[in-house]
């Protein structure tokens, strides 16, 4: 509990700075049912962004069962050198030499999607834009004054904004559909990290419901049958 709280608390700087940024959201539309998705988004995840930012509150062998992954498989596919499947998915760069680097030490994104939404990570990914007075070269329309690079320029290419406020994108390995899979992905596989039980919580919810309602039917019976005799 205190670790997610310290957590919470480490995002509501970053936070506050993007809600500043003024640019409209895009809609994600997660569909978290979609597995084969959230496994890309896994190993998108892994090859791209767990070099500096851990999802430390959840573990490699807990998402392997959530994302059908045969243990085999996830050890050799998602898991870094040297990890064990019953850790947690922590990054492998000290939080001293990350904020040496980059400013400040790159947030754990366990709860990201908990905290701004899958729509602002969607849009997010979606930002980046040449920017050659800020030190990685890049922007972002969604959290201006970005302190990171842009990971996934060489899928993407050098997006370039327009004077019109779109973001263009020339020189990348994806067409732009390609590209806003690959985005999509990547969301969706934060938006299970935030809330990994939240299928099975609303499949309970239905029977919970239907408990009740039933519940609710012999109890006024109940009652009728208790009361006709005091009218």
């Amino acid at each position: 509990m205190k670790k997610l709280l310290i957590a919470l608390v480490a995002l509501v700087p970053t936070l506050a700075i993007a809600a500043g940024g003024g640019a409209p959201l895009q809609e994600a539309n997660i569909d978290l049912n979609d597995t084969e998705s959230l496994q890309r988004g896994l190993g998108l995840f892994q090859e791209n962004c767990a070099g500096c930012h851990s999802t430390q509150y959840q573990r490699y062998g807990r998402v392997a069962e959530d994302l059908n992954i045969p243990i085999d498989e996830m050890r050799a596919k998602y898991l870094p050198e040297g990890a064990k499947i019953g850790e947690l998915m922590e990054n492998a760069i000290p939080d001293a030499d990350a904020a040496k680097w980059f400013g400040a030490a790159p947030p754990d994104l366990t709860l990201v999607a908990r905290v701004r939404g899958e729509d602002w990570i969607y849009s997010y990914l979606h930002g980046f834009y040449k920017d050659e007075s800020r030190p990685f070269g890049v922007n972002n329309t969604i959290f201006p004054m970005v302190g990171m690079p842009h990971v996934l320029e060489g899928l993407q290419g050098l997006p370039v904004k327009q004077e019109d406020g779109t973001i263009v994108a020339t020189g990348g390995a994806l067409s732009a559909e390609e590209y806003d899979q690959v985005v999509r992905d990547i969301t969706g596989f934060l938006v299970y990290s935030g809330d990994p039980i939240k299928l099975e919580r609303e499949r309970l919810g239905w029977w919970v419901l239907g408990f009740l309602f039933i519940f609710f039917i012999v109890a006024y019976l109940l009652k009728k049958e208790y009361w006709k005799d005091v009218h």
